[in-house]
C-alpha cells in the first residue's frame, strides 16, 4: 500500500488502526551501464514488495543521498551531510506527526549510512516511536545468497543488475572487471575516481541470469519483511 495512492483521510484512518510505516532511501548517482536511479528503484521496490501482504504503507523513496564520489559522472545528484541529515530527520518527524510510531528505513545506498546514527539521535528525541535502519543487500540471508552466487561483485556490477534497472536498448560488456581497490578510492577526488573506474563499475561481471538475480530478491523481500512483522518489542 503506497501512500502516494492514498489520501489524508484513509492515512487518518489508517493510524486509528495499525503504526507501521515504510520509508525508502535511495540515491541518484552512477552506475554504470545501469539507470542512474539504480539505488532507489531498489529501495523503493524492496519496501513495497515486502510490505504489501502486510497491508502496511510505503512512503515515496527520497531519491537524493550522499554520492560525493559519483559526482565526476554527469546526472549524479549528491547532498551535503549535514542536509541530507536534516531532510531525513523532517521526513521522519512528518510521519511521526502522521501517527505512525513503528517506522522501517529500506535503504538501498550505503553512502547513505551517516543518518543511521542520526535515527538513533532522533528515537532518543522521540521515546514512543521506534525506527529500524536496514541495509536491504548486505542483511545477513540476503548476502549470503549474493556470496553463495557470486563472490565478485560491486557497485553498478552484476549485483545490481536486476530486470528493472537495467536499460533496454543498452548492451552490456561480456566480461568480468577487476574489483576495485577500495583504500585507493578514499583517498582520490571524484575526477580521479572515474579515471581509475572508468565506466562505473566497482568489480565482477555485468550481468547474471535472471533466475538467479530473483533468487536473490526473494529472500531479500522475506527478510525485509520480517522486520516488519517482528522484533518490535
Amino acid at each position: 500500500m503506497r501512500i502516494t495512492d492514498m489520501n489524508w483521510m484513509q492515512v487518518e484512518a489508517y493510524v486509528k488502526r495499525g503504526d507501521r510505516a515504510v520509508l525508502p532511501l535511495g540515491s541518484t548517482e552512477q552506475h554504470c551501464y545501469l539507470r542512474l536511479s539504480v539505488d532507489s528503484i531498489l529501495a523503493s521496490k524492496m519496501a513495497e514488495d515486502s510490505a504489501e501482504p502486510l497491508g502496511i504503507p510505503v512512503y515515496p523513496v527520497v531519491p537524493y543521498g550522499l554520492a560525493q564520489q559519483w559526482v565526476a559522472y554527469p546526472g549524479t545528484v549528491t547532498l551535503r551531510i549535514e542536509t541530507y541529515l536534516a531532510v531525513v530527520r523532517d521526513v521522519l518527524d512528518s510521519i511521526r506527526r502522521a501517527g505512525f510510531r513503528r517506522i522501517l528505513i529500506v535503504n538501498g545506498h550505503g553512502g547513505n549510512s551517516p543518518a543511521a546514527g542520526m535515527v538513533n539521535e532522533w528515537m532518543m528525541d522521540n521515546p514512543d516511536s521506534k525506527v529500524k535502519w536496514h541495509n536491504w543487500w548486505n542483511a545477513p540471508k540476503t548476502w549470503a545468497k549474493v556470496q553463495q552466487t557470486d563472490v565478485n561483485g560491486s557497485h553498478a556490477s552484476w549485483m545490481e543488475n536486476f530486470p528493472w534497472t537495467r536499460l533496454a536498448d543498452v548492451a552490456l560488456p561480456d566480461s568480468q572487471k577487476p574489483m576495485a581497490d577500495l583504500d585507493k578510492m578514499r583517498i582520490r577526488s571524484a575526477q580521479a575516481i572515474r579515471e581509475y573506474l572508468g565506466d562505473g563499475n566497482m568489480g565482477g561481471i555485468y550481468q547474471r541470469p535472471d533466475d538467479e538475480m530473483q533468487a536473490i530478491w526473494d529472500i531479500a523481500v522475506t527478510e525485509t519483511r520480517t522486520l516488519l512483522e517482528e522484533g518490535w518489542d
